[in-house]
């Protein structure tokens, strides 16, 4: 097929789905392989072996439960796995290093789409290593850069323009999260909105999106074995009365103070790991050894192993939440010191350099401050399920953090298989996401699409068609030529002063006609007709105007018919009346500080 034919719409659904397979394919190895490494590493060495969700594939025998723990191990095993991840990406992909999603996103707004192709299988690789060895992370922001990387791989071999590469890109960032989470649609429209801080879709992925997510979803649960849920629900998730709104919007305020923290802390890591002597590597392998520190205090503190979950995963704690294994005030404690710490630990490992998704960490994070408004509330007497706010925790954390409410909140009723919370789950997040706003865990994310690279000049006509002419007149002297103005003195007077165009009067001071310097300098030198030839001679009568209560956008039309760049401005009553002369450049300065106005006043808003 020739290259033109890559760029018709049916082509471009063939190649998600094409997208959709590769992905699914990838999520499988990286599942796989960070599974073996835990097996290896964490169990085998330290004696502890993550719980997942009931819906988690097993890939090992395993219980679940920590026997005979080595805390030695739990110390250096992600010391040791933040300087291999970090040795890995230092040497062959500087980008893959860190959460994922913010470098895909960086390379939708401003990299045109392009990802270099041996970033998925170093962060693929680098994954497995800091997250198999207790890192603290998640699985969605590794796979969407690596899924990003796969479309804009695919996107690059055909030969297909930046605009078809980006929305490839963000193609493979939705399979990748619809595989890893089970969850097609959520992966769909996450891919679209993470995009941006505000609550704005971009229109043209989604419906590539849906392709590749769906293929994505099916080639991970074929291998799987398994097309349900990867959270299950046990007992009673309802919303039955309006009073019961009072504790949700409690959970809300808690929420948000916790979503600052966890940003801050997040990037007050990254700016105080970069300031830090040595290499990526060295401060990885710091990251990860506080990180195991982190687990080894909170495991004294509370004596309660399930507080391990502040290493890897984490979902293990989220499913035992769910189930309503954590009661009473001591359960409260220990949800609120995993929240606390959990923040402690992601920021340690991907702030420093390790490899490692924010979305897994957010719903710990959430799902355990869920827990606690639900477990005070039911001691209080006025919460029958401390597990819903667990699940509403979870959706309404992430959501906050990234600024992403709808997917998030499809995304979490999709991996637990229940919609009885969704008027509880969109009040809480309506309220995080409104009260967090002016912060974000991704930085590359623009406030919308009038703000990125990737849509330069799709919002200039309609700003110039909201300004006009009158608006950007310039005030400064037109140097008008009588018709009748011998060619000597015209030379003369172009010479001396710094226009380019002259418009030329008759003998009422009538436009009849305009010239450039350009038109005249053909007879500098021909001197014999110098004193034969006038202004009207040399001037064209085929006159381009404008006129003061003309949009900008009809004036830059008039420039760009003989790619002039000055015009008279004339009456509109009397055309032949001339007002100034106006440059296009005059036009597209009075755009930019327009624009830089409105953006000053968008941030100024968040």
């Amino acid at each position: 097929m020739t290259r033109t034919g890559w760029k018709s719409t049916g082509a471009m659904l063939g190649i998600a789905a094409f997208i959709g397979v590769v992905t699914g394919g990838g999520a499988i190895v990286l599942e796989t392989v960070g599974e073996v490494i835990i097996r290896f590493t964490l169990t085998q060495w330290a004696g502890y072996a993550p719980s997942g969700p009931h819906g988690a594939p097993q890939f090992f025998p395993v219980s679940g439960e920590t026997r005979n723990l080595m805390l030695i191990g739990i110390l250096l095993i992600p010391a040791i796995g933040g300087l291999l991840s970090g040795l890995l990406t230092s040497r062959f992909a500087k980008e893959a290093a860190g959460g994922g999603t913010d470098a895909a996103i960086d390379s939708y707004h401003n990299g045109r789409g392009q990802i270099a192709g041996h970033v998925p299988i170093i962060k693929t690789l680098a994954t497995a290593i800091s997250l198999g060895t207790g890192g603290s992370g998640g699985r969605e922001g590794p796979i969407a850069q690596i899924g990003a990387g796969i479309g804009s791989f695919v996107g690059r071999r055909l030969g297909l323009s930046a605009r078809q590469r980006r929305i490839l890109l963000a193609a493979g960032m939705g399979a990748g999260v619809a595989s890893v989470f089970r969850a097609p649609l959520a992966g769909a429209l996450f891919s679209a909105e993470i995009l941006y801080r505000e609550s704005e879709f971009e229109a043209d992925v989604v419906i590539p999106s849906f392709i590749s997510s769906t293929v994505a979803y099916c080639v991970y649960c074929s291998w799987v074995g398994n097309f349900g849920t990867l959270f299950r629900l046990r007992g009673d998730f309802r919303f039955d009365t309006l009073a019961e709104l009072a504790p949700y919007t409690v959970l809300a305020l808690v929420l948000v103070p916790a979503v600052v923290l966890y940003i801050k802390v997040f990037f007050g890591t990254a700016r105080l790991s970069a300031r830090l002597p040595g290499s990526l590597p060295l401060h990885a392998c710091i990251g990860g050894l506080l990180t195991g520190g982190c687990a080894i205090l909170l495991l004294k503190v509370t004596g309660d192993r399930s507080t391990l979950a502040v290493l890897s995963y984490g979902y293990g704690l989220l499913q035992q939440a769910l189930d309503g294994q954590f009661t009473g005030w001591g359960g409260l404690k220990i949800l609120l010191l995993i929240a606390l710490f959990k923040i402690l630990t992601t920021s340690f490992t991907i702030s420093t350099g390790g490899s490692g998704g924010v979305f897994g960490p957010s719903m710990v994070i959430g799902g355990a401050l869920g827990g606690v408004v639900g477990i005070a509330g039911m001691e209080l007497g006025i919460v029958d399920n401390p597990g819903c706010f667990v699940l509403v925790g979870m959706t309404a954390f992430f959501a906050g953090a990234a600024n992403t409410p709808i997917s998030t909140i499809i995304m979490v009723n999709e991996i637990t298989g229940s919609y009885h919370l969704l008027v509880p789950a969109m009040w809480v997040t309506a309220l995080t996401f409104i009260l967090s706003s002016r912060w974000t865990i991704f930085a590359k994310q623009v406030p919308s699409r009038a703000h990125s690279a990737a849509h330069k000049g799709e919002f200039q006509m309609p700003l110039l068609e909201k300004m006009c002419v009158r608006e950007v007149l310039e005030d400064r002297p037109v140097d008008t030529i009588a018709a009748d103005t011998p060619l000597a003195d015209v030379l003369r007077i172009v010479a001396s002063t710094h226009s380019d165009y002259f418009p030329v009067v008759d003998e009422k001071n009538r436009l009849v006609g305009v010239f450039s310097a350009h038109d005249v300098r053909e007879y500098t030198y021909d001197q014999t007709i110098h004193q034969l030839a006038t202004a009207a001679d040399i001037m064209t009568t085929d006159i381009i105007t404008l006129t003061p209560d003309e949009d900008l956008h009809s004036a830059l039309d008039r420039f760009h018919m003989k790619n002039l760049d000055e015009l008279p401005v004339v009456e509109r009553e009397d055309p032949r009346k001339l007002l100034t002369m106006l440059r296009r450049h005059a036009i597209t300065r009075a755009y930019r500080e327009r624009l830089a106005e409105l953006r000053q006043i968008q941030e100024e808003e968040h």
